[in-house]
């Protein structure tokens, strides 16, 4: 879309605001100077209503209409409507008898043509019968009624009962004032009104405009353009120069203006420095990434007496968990489920150590226990930054089902016997490895017939948080284990973790996720 300079639109406000003033300007005065003009009528309407109503006899007035004789009262009336009608700006000056249905005239001046003789009946003009039974009254209200008809035109009648001799009403006096006449005064006052304040408004406009042009609208035209050249020029050699020296805001931006496209510039370098610098530590992590996940066994064996099958997802690039499983002898297979402390480069560090510390004990032949006990006190050396790891060692004899099996502060495995549903088992832990020197690791020993089946973890699987901040929870994992129990060790960790994903939804994975199945067939 087409954008528009501040100064157009500064112009157009400007104009479009002036234009305003002057409309409001003329309404507000035309309506001051029509009310003015309204009083003034309706004040000449009743000074002369009053003036006829005074002077004329009420008595003679009722005489007149009865009898429709006149005399040379009469003539005398007459004569003094017709000569203030001629004098004075008066459309109609007349006398009349209100009745139900219509009015009698009993005067009327003569000084237009279609005067009203004495008796002749007339109806009502709209709105007059209701006017004159407002005034019809010892002391009527003095309320000008302004209409426009087609016969008469545009006019402001005013109305004042004539009284007899016993003080009660017989005849309206009525005067009718021409407005057409005010309304032209009216416009020609408001033309010259407006004539005179748009010449005034284009002057101060054109001051005002060539003054805020230089101070406001060339220094910001200036800016603008020194703003286009920091986001589309960056690589150009020489900094911002802004000459503005208005003295004031203006001044103090375009300092900053400056100092900022050095301060860009400047960040701009370091990022680039930074941008590298992350490039080549990503490449460096992916490596150690891969180097991690070749640490892990990824080949899983196709024998008759088991089936195994194991998954590590990292939370970052790398993590601490790890899961193993090794032939000690032909008869023997070991099988580590481990999660180290922290997360990232430290935890796959100290990840490394440890594993390779199980491994090369537990190939010597000694039990869970004291593998436990020589990876501790070898992990204890030197640890400076008391990291720990909690670890699930079992050795089972293949030929026969049975197995021992040390628990070091981990989560409790899930056990399911065949034909039978998964279930947890649930022991006393001993101390996670690492975390004092010295310290005794307990064994559990434990016996699988053909069909049982082991699943171990690490607490990224029951920890696994949703965007409510809601747990996965071991009852719920239970559940998905069940839901197919004969399922194969490669099913049961697929299943398990679409079951995870679906849970978490877009929720970030804040914990590594490790699992390990084992099904025995003896």
């Amino acid at each position: 879309m087409k954008k528009s300079s501040i100064r157009k639109k500064f112009l157009y406000g400007i104009i479009g605001f002036v234009l305003a003033v002057i409309v409001g300007i003329a309404l507000f005065v035309c309506q001051r100077f029509f009310n003015s003009q309204k009083a003034q009528a309706a004040s000449t309407s009743f000074s002369y209503s009053r003036t006829a109503a005074d002077l004329i006899d009420g008595d003679k007035t009722i005489e007149y209409f009865e009898t429709g004789v006149k005399d040379a009262y009469y003539d005398q009336i007459q004569d003094f409507l017709n000569a203030a009608q001629k004098e004075s700006s008066l459309k109609y000056y007349y006398v009349f008898v209100p009745l139900d249905d219509d009015l009698v005239y009993i005067w009327d001046a003569d000084n237009y043509e279609g005067a009203c003789e004495l008796g002749q009946h007339e109806d009502y003009m709209e709105g007059g019968k209701e006017a004159v039974a407002e005034i019809w009254c010892h002391n009527p209200p003095e309320k000008i009624k302004v209409t426009k008809t087609e016969q008469y035109g545009y006019i402001a009648s005013a109305f004042t009962p004539i009284y007899n001799s016993k003080g009660d009403p017989v005849a309206v006096v009525g005067v009718d004032l021409s407005m057409e006449g005010f309304y032209k005064r009216t416009f020609w006052f408001i033309g010259r009104m407006v004539i005179i304040i748009a010449l005034l408004t284009l002057i101060a406009i054109a001051i005002l405009y060539i003054t805020i042009n230089k101070n406001l609208l060339l220094p910001l035209r200036k800016l603008t353009d020194s703003a286009g050249d920091i986001v589309n020029n960056l690589e150009r050699e020489e900094e911002i120069n802004l000459d503005i020296k208005t003295g004031d805001e203006l001044e103090t931006l375009a300092d900053a203006f400056g100092k900022m496209d050095h301060d860009l510039r400047a960040y701009i370098n370091e990022v680039s420095e930074m941008t590298a610098e992350k490039e080549r530590m990503g490449a460096e992590l992916n490596v150690a990434k891969n180097i991690q996940a070749s640490m892990l066994p990824r080949d899983f064996p196709e024998r008759d007496d088991f089936e195994i099958y194991a998954t590590m997802d990292p939370a970052k690039e790398v993590g601490g968990d790890f899961y193993d499983f090794f032939m000690i002898d032909d008869d023997h297979l070991a099988m580590v489920m481990a999660d180290v402390s922290g997360k990232g480069v430290p935890a796959a560090l100290f990840m490394v150590i440890a594993k390779t510390l199980i491994k090369n004990i537990a190939k010597s032949g000694v039990g869970p226990a004291e593998v436990l006990r020589q990876v501790n006190n070898q992990l204890c050396e030197g640890n400076d930054e008391e990291m720990f790891v909690t670890v699930w060692l079992g050795i089972l004899e293949i030929s026969t089902g049975r197995g021992v099996s040390a628990n070091a502060g981990h989560e409790h495995p899930a056990f399911r016997k065949a034909g039978g549903n998964y279930e947890l088992v649930i022991y006393k832990h001993s101390p996670a490895v690492a975390v004092m020197e010295g310290l005794a690791y307990t064994e559990r020993e434990f016996k699988m017939v053909p069909g049982d089946t082991l699943f171990v973890y690490t607490d990224g699987v029951p920890e696994a948080t949703d965007a409510n901040d809601e747990l996965f929870g071991t009852t719920r994992m239970i559940d998905i284990l069940n839901a197919a129990p004969e399922a194969t060790p490669e099913h049961v960790l697929c299943s398990m973790r679409t079951a995870i994903d679906d849970f978490v939804g877009d929720a970030p994975q804040f914990d590594d996720i490790t699992m390990l199945c084992l099904r025995y067939n003896g």
